[in-house]
């Protein structure tokens, strides 16, 4: 085809057609007038289109509209090349020669969004193309609009040289601020690539070792494995196939903007529409386009049918075959187009290309590019409609989404979101920057961070290249079915805002919390923007430079997912703590000069020291009772308060006892508390009066006689004014456990001695010593004198009681087949075929209970004594047993086995004695002959705690059982039940002589009625049943399948499913039911609150600010102490997870306990451990009790089952203190630990996928946990033994980990296998020297990516469908090597903590069945929570999960009931025995 020389215009007409452009002119006058000032300088080809044109015109063929619109996209293409391809002034305008933008369907196709303000995003390869604000844009290096001259001579190399030339063109508008980055980073990644060849050909070569294995040959364009049977070559054009250039001016695209509702016009590239595509390097590779090539400036070529813009039928009709059109310069996305489908086009120098079907080759490549869109589409929508989801509930959405007709795949899987995870995060960063700024960031949710961890990604990476994310046209809602904002009552409200006004404040003085950056990403190395509000408050920009913030665009991703995440991971020891002493602070004080003067006589003289009442300081007068300031050393350091005990003078002077207050602010409130609060403390000290500063006024604060019916009034929040001299106090506090208590009633004696510090302290100190009672005749013995009973803890021993000891107190004479600590590592692996077994260094097995301490050891006591000094007095400072041993079976020869089939609490008698000392004792327990019994083995186990039976002697010298002796037997009915005193009402006997008189010491205690907030499917109440201790009379749960489950398992409970916010205010307003005619409980009828409310909202931001704040005071935990203020109940208890009371730095738990502090509950927080009460799980999670004024605070229950003491480290720290719960037997437990064995060996065997609800149990119980979880009524039918049904993939992985203990991913096979669905998996290859790992033994490679060398990630190293998941050893060396996913649990070990969607690669990986090739299934779960079989879940599987995996576990809150119903049973005997002691009083004065 002959070459065009460009035509030029005179000045005049220049002129004329500028003064067109703004005179505002009807389109059609400008086309008419502008056509015949440039008819006669047009060149011949487009005379004769104007021509052809004007006849079709004429006959009627195309409209006057459509040939306006032609006659415009001439002219525009004509003036544009006779520009040279300039921008001239008058294009600038985002016009082209004066024609605005009309709008026809076709523009709604290609942008969409057109109701949202238009931006304009500059092509940098092309001048400008109208985007809508859906569209991203992917872009090589800037190439200069060439003119028609270079289109049709050559087709134009693109060289670097070339990429500023726009610039230095000078005629360009002034390049936007992203292109110039664009430029920059473009740069960067050439010679970035342009390096990475000879550098790993370098390592490649002076690599030593075995035979070196090199890695197979790749594609230096395409980056494909030249190997790969996979990597397809294009298989050529159609004889009639076009050249680019040819192509465009073909006649059936030449003039294409047709359509009859009107005209539109793209400034200067054409657009065209493409079908039956495929794209492919220089070498005839078909490869991705959106992998990074374009971006790293390799040449992708594309052959298609090209069709008009306006004809979007995908057939091969009315348009051009053309051949190797590109290279391509960017894609882009603009949307999906009717919501399902994304736009997707191609610019090269020439045109504009929007992408329909690819051929049948290229297809499968292309299918996974919408792939990826589409699934960016749902992980944006589903997360910014559920901010606070898990990575398995995102896995769920995924799996469970049906892809949309038309694209070519039909299910989405786990390793599809892995595989696109690159591309979803950056779509999630552009979509968290379009975000305002004050919304919390998809980026940090806990479901992005776990993706992007596992899968590696590259945060910031494209931030500085590209950016306009698909912002997705179907508009997201925001879901509104989340809770509304917190109903609150006065007090609650107060107490945030007064706490919070300070913090904000200082918040803001300091500046707000400055932007840290990681410094090596691409986003923290890229300018400040100059644009953002931030960059224009910078000084260099113009601004005030106020308010220090970081530019918009350089804002760290990687740091804002580490600060989520440093928030949510706060470690703790992983040693138990050691039970700490306590040690009183010593005060340094100061003295004053003072004048001191007796005031009267001395009331009472002891030895050297003479008592007076009063003392004159200063001239203020100071008498016994009174409380005063001593100021401190450290002038920084409030003054001390104490009050006076006791005032008398000897050789030190004149002195007097200080019983000291501790300030609120040194209690675990901190900061939190009210400044004028203080507590009453067990520490006191004798000191000299000129320390005292001066008198103060502390008043107690008792609680009003109309307590339980003032809740949710208006109160003033402060208790008493501020005059510097004036405090209260409410509580005694124990600094050791953090306990808020009713003080101890301090009975003024007649003594002015008297302390209650002191006289608690000694009787604290006196319990810690054994002292032995009720001396016995001894004749046989002269060096030993023998009791009947010792005290000591409080309790009562007699000869014949069972005692614990710890398990180092005696040893047994049989050695048991103890598990042997075997290492579970294979020496001689085949490294080729298991190329990861290496990483498994460790002999640590995740849920392993090899460290398991050993439950305690029981003894009967045989005599109590204490050795004969040489004057033949008793030596009482030491008190010794002679004590009977027990054996439990696991202590026989029969070892570990036997403990499985028995009870936990059976044991066997023999007649080995050993003698301990009684200071080692731990408590007291019962063991009865069962023929001895009057009732079941299982009532009398049932009874009570601490419960233990034999049936039979063991003989360890014949390793035999047999009948016990007949002094076994006949101990058990000496001295019974007597002197009970202090103990713990244990040790019941039915044949008691004392029963008549016991009994009615005894009373029944009430069910409590009570509310559960956030209830779940119900674990929090189950437990509290099963301890007597409640009845639910109301419940509350939002999410619909967990109160449907829950009105299964309580059909007398009301279930409210709706948001608590909304019942509170309704209960507040004085409604008696809600919309549905549901009573409402009302004020007083609530005597036990319980609940666990969630609280993800702030648990992943780190410090508070204004923002943050709000969130949290819109939280429902801020709603539930609501309810609890407003309702008053007896008890109240809050369950959380482990970290509440770590979040923000403490202050939520600090919070929390203020405001009960503030209402005038008794309050502690404590971590327990559930695997220590009878499940096989670990799970640690955060309770805080509350009790109402008059009732006892609850402790903690003492660990029934030993367990891994990795998992127990149950200590916090709250401002660099620790705390411990009261439990005082530490790691220790009176009963073995249940195995995952214990738990599910009797249920069928199942397959992946198992769907059956119903089944039969086909056999019996084979262990303790089993019989009391499928319960004494006999239940043939066995409900949710159902799992997931996993991909084929993932099925044939999970078929792939062997068995053995601690077998996970890392076992796995590096083989090809063929999958259930008929298709191969490939192999993985190792390609990259990885600079950690090193070599194998047979001279392998061990990289899956370029990282692994120590370079940033390469996307084009990413693998699919091998049986080993590229992702984990990609990650590995960052993440403990990815230890436990696709683990298989272990018959003798734990389970995880139970999660609320089993995955194998999700946050507790080990999921797999010890012998099954499947996840564990629904019943397996609700068994490790310790549900028991005859409890119902609700809804589909996964809805099932979710109900098990957030509930509290039953046996982990029925012992918090038992230990609630022990405080409710010690209140009611002391209101018994004051009652009797009143009635005999008035029987005396009768």
């Amino acid at each position: 085809m002959p070459s065009k020389t460009s035509f030029s215009l005179p000045d005049d007409v220049r002129k004329r057609l500028q003064m067109l452009d703004e005179d505002g002119s009807p389109e059609e006058v400008q086309v008419k007038e502008k056509l015949r000032l440039v008819q006669d300088f047009l060149h011949d080809d487009a005379q004769d289109q104007l021509t052809s044109l004007e006849e079709k015109m004429k006959n009627s063929e195309i409209s006057k509209e459509v040939y306006i619109s032609k006659v415009k996209v001439l002219l525009g293409k004509e003036l544009h090349l006779e520009n040279g391809a300039h921008v001239d002034g008058v294009e600038q305008n985002g016009k082209v020669n004066g024609f605005a933008n009309g709008s026809h369907k076709e523009e709604d196709d290609v942008n969409m969004a057109t109701e949202q303000e238009v931006t304009e995003t500059k092509s940098p390869a092309a001048p400008k193309w109208k985007e809508s604000p859906t569209s991203t844009r992917v872009t090589r290096n800037s190439g200069k609009q060439p003119t028609i001259l270079s289109m049709f001579t050559k087709v134009q190399k693109r060289k670097s040289e070339d990429l500023n030339e726009e610039d230095a063109n000078g005629i360009n508008e002034p390049k936007k601020e992203d292109d110039s980055e664009e430029t920059q980073e473009e740069k960067r990644l050439k010679v970035e690539s342009d390096e990475k060849l000879p550098e790993e050909s370098k390592s490649k070569m002076t690599k030593p070792g075995p035979a070196a294995k090199t890695p197979p040959p790749k594609c230096p364009d395409c980056r494909q494995y030249l190997d790969d049977p996979d990597l397809k070559l294009f298989q050529g054009d159609p004889d009639n196939a076009l050249e680019e250039p040819e192509m465009l001016t073909h006649e059936s695209l030449s003039l294409f903007e047709a359509n009859e509702d009107g005209f539109e016009s793209y400034d200067h590239l054409p657009q065209h529409r493409i079908t039956n595509f495929s794209v492919y390097d220089k070498r005839g590779h078909l490869c991705p386009f959106d992998s990074g090539l374009i971006e790293k400036n390799v040449e992708l070529y594309f052959s298609c049918y090209v069709k008009p813009i306006y004809d979007d039928s995908p057939g091969l009709t009315s348009g051009v075959f053309a051949r190797k059109l590109g290279p391509i310069n960017a894609w882009w996305i603009t949307g999906f187009d009717g919501g399902e489908k994304a736009l997707i086009g191609f610019t090269t120098s020439f045109a504009d290309y929007i992408l329909m079907e690819p051929s049948e080759e290229y297809a499968p490549i292309f299918a996974l590019m919408q792939e990826k869109i589409y699934m960016s589409k749902i992980v944006v929508e589903f997360l910014q409609k559920n901010p606070d989801v898990t990575y398995e509930d995102l896995l769920n959405k995924i799996e469970t989404t049906v892809p949309p007709a038309g694209l070519n795949f039909n299910c989405f899987t786990e390793d599809t979101l892995l595989r696109h995870a690159q591309f979803v995060v950056e779509q999630v960063e552009s979509y968290d920057e379009a975000g305002d700024s004050d919304e919390q960031p998809i980026i940090v949710t806990p479901c992005m961070r776990d993706l992007i961890k596992l899968a590696g990604v590259t945060l910031g990476k494209r931030r500085a290249a590209r950016r306009q994310a698909i912002r997705h046209p179907t508009k997201i809602e925001k879901d509104s079915k989340g809770p509304t904002k917190a109903t609150t009552t006065k007090l609650v409200c107060q107490i945030f805002d007064a706490f919070f006004a300070d913090q904000i404040e200082q918040n803001d003085k300091d500046g707000g919390v400055k932007r840290q950056r990681c410094g090596v990403c691409e986003v923290c190395q890229s300018p400040d923007c100059g644009k953002c509000t931030a960059c224009k408050d910078m000084i260099k920009f113009g601004g005030s430079g106020k308010s220090k913030q970081a530019c918009k665009q350089r804002r760290c991703p990687n740091l804002a997912v580490k600060e989520a995440e440093d928030d949510e991971n706060i470690e703790e020891d992983d040693v138990p703590a050691e039970k700490t002493k306590k040690v009183l602070q010593t005060k340094k004080k100061r003295q004053t000069q003072s004048k001191l003067a007796w005031i009267g006589e001395p009331v009472e003289t002891v030895g050297k020291r003479h008592y007076y009442k009063k003392v004159s300081l200063n001239d203020e007068v100071l008498e016994v009772g009174d409380c005063v300031s001593v100021s401190s050393e450290d002038p920084s350091i409030p003054l001390y308060l104490a009050r006076i005990t006791s005032l008398w003078e000897d050789n030190n002077g004149k002195m007097f006892h200080a019983h000291w207050f501790l300030r609120g602010i040194h209690t675990v409130l901190g900061e939190s508390s009210d400044p004028l609060e203080l507590v009453v403390v067990d520490e006191c000290e004798d000191m000299l009066l000129n320390y005292v500063q001066g008198k103060v006024n502390v008043m107690y604060k008792a609680p009003s006689n109309n307590w339980f019916m003032e809740g949710g009034i208006d109160v003033d929040l402060k208790v008493i004014e501020d005059d510097g001299k004036s405090f209260f106090y409410q509580f005694w506090y124990d600094t050791e456990f953090a306990r808020f208590e009713n003080p101890p009633k301090t009975e003024l004696s007649e003594d002015f001695r008297f302390c209650g510090s002191c006289t608690r302290t000694k009787e604290q100190n006196e319990q810690e010593v054994p002292r032995p009672f009720e001396p016995l005749e001894n004749e046989d013995s002269d060096n030993k004198a023998l009791y009947a009973l010792a005290w000591f803890k409080g309790e009562q021993f007699r000869v014949g009681d069972g005692v614990y000891l710890p398990s180092e107190a005696f040893s047994f004479s049989v050695k048991p087949a103890s598990p042997m600590k075997r290492s579970h590592r294979k020496e001689d692996v085949d490294e080729d075929l298991y190329p990861e077994y290496y990483r498994k260094s460790s002999d640590y097995i995740k849920g392993s209970n090899l460290d398991a301490p050993e439950p305690f050891r029981v003894g009967r006591i045989k005599e109590i004594f204490c050795h004969r000094r040489s004057n033949g007095k008793a030596d009482n400072s030491e008190v010794k047993l002679r004590l009977y041993k027990f054996y439990r079976p696991e202590n026989t020869h029969r070892g570990v086995k036997a403990s499985y089939h028995t009870d936990i609490n059976q044991l066997y008698w023999s007649d080995e004695e050993v003698t301990v000392s009684m200071s080692e004792v731990l408590g007291r327990c019962q063991v009865e002959y069962a023929e001895d019994l009057n009732e079941s083995v299982q009532d009398y186990s049932n009874g009570g705690p601490d419960r233990f039976y034999f049936l039979e002697a063991y003989s360890a010298k014949s390793k035999s059982f047999e009948d016990p002796p007949n002094h076994a037997r006949s101990c058990v009915h000496k001295g019974k039940g007597k002197g009970k005193g202090k103990g713990k009402g244990k040790g019941k006997a039915s044949q008691e002589p004392q029963e008549s008189r016991t009994e009615p010491q005894t009373p029944k205690v009430p069910k409590y009625r009570t509310l559960d907030v956030f209830s779940g499917c119900g674990g929090l109440s189950e437990g509290f049943h099963q301890a007597d201790i409640s009845e639910t009379l109301w419940a509350i749960e939002m999410w619909e399948p967990a109160a449907q489950a829950f009105r299964l398992n309580n059909p007398g409970t009301i279930v409210f499913t709706e948001d608590c916010n909304v019942l509170l205010k309704l209960v507040m307003s004085g409604e008696k039911t809600n919309s549905l005619g549901q009573k409402l409980p009302q004020k007083g009828d609530v005597e036990m609150l319980c609940g666990g409310p969630p609280c993800q909202g702030f648990s992943g931001m780190n410090r508070f600010n204004s923002r943050t704040y709000s969130k949290f005071k819109n939280s429902l935990v801020v709603s539930y102490l609501s309810y609890c203020d407003y309702y008053r109940p007896k008890f109240f208890l809050l369950e959380n997870v482990r970290n509440f009371v770590s979040f923000k730095n403490s202050m939520v738990l600090k919070l929390t306990l203020r405001c009960l502090v503030r209402m005038g509950y008794q309050c502690t927080f404590g971590v327990l451990q559930a695997g220590q009460y009878g499940v096989a799980q670990t799970r640690r999670r955060a309770i805080i009790l509350a009790a109402a004024p008059g009732e006892k605070l609850p402790r903690y229950p003492e660990p029934l089952h030993v367990f891994a003491p990795r998992a127990c480290s149950l200590t916090v720290a709250v401002d660099e203190r620790k705390y411990v719960s009261n439990v005082t037997r530490g790691n220790g437990g009176i009963y073995r630990t249940i195995t995952v064995r214990d738990t599910m060996s009797d249920l069928p065997e199942i397959r992946n996928g198992a769907a059956a609800l119903e089944i039969s149990y086909n056999g019996e119980p084979q262990s303790w946990f089993q019989r009391q979880i499928r319960g004494t009524q006999y239940q043939p039918i066995l409900r949710d033994h159902i799992c997931k049904d996993m991909s084929a993939l993932v099925e044939a992985r999970m078929r792939h980990i062997p068995l053995a203990p601690g077998s996970d991913w890392r076992d796995l096979p590096n083989i090809e296998v063929r999958l259930k669905d008929g298709t191969m998996t490939k192999k993985l290859r190792y390609t990259h020297h990885d600079k950690k790992n090193g070599r194998s033994s047979t001279g392998a490679l061990r990289g899956v990516c370029t990282c692994a060398g120590g370079k940033t990630c390469d996307s084009a190293d990413r693998q699919f469908n091998t049986l080993i998941p590229w992702c984990l050893p990609h990650t590995g060396n960052r993440h403990n090597h990815w230890a436990g996913l696709y683990g298989r649990l272990e018959w003798d070990g734990f389970f995880s903590t139970t999660v609320t969607n089993p995955e194998p690669m999700g946050k507790q990986g080990r999921v797999l069945h010890p012998e099954q090739h499947r996840v564990v299934s629904v019943r397996e779960c609700a068994r490790s929570q310790g549900f028991p079989d005859t409890y119902r879940f609700f809804g589909n599987i996964l809805d099932k999960h979710r109900q098990v995996g957030n509930a509290v576990p039953p046996p982990l809150s029925r012992a918090i009931g038992l230990e609630i119903k022990k405080c409710v049973l010690d209140r009611m005997k002391e209101e018994q025995a004051t009652a009797d002691v009143k009635q005999e009083k008035m029987e005396v004065s009768d």
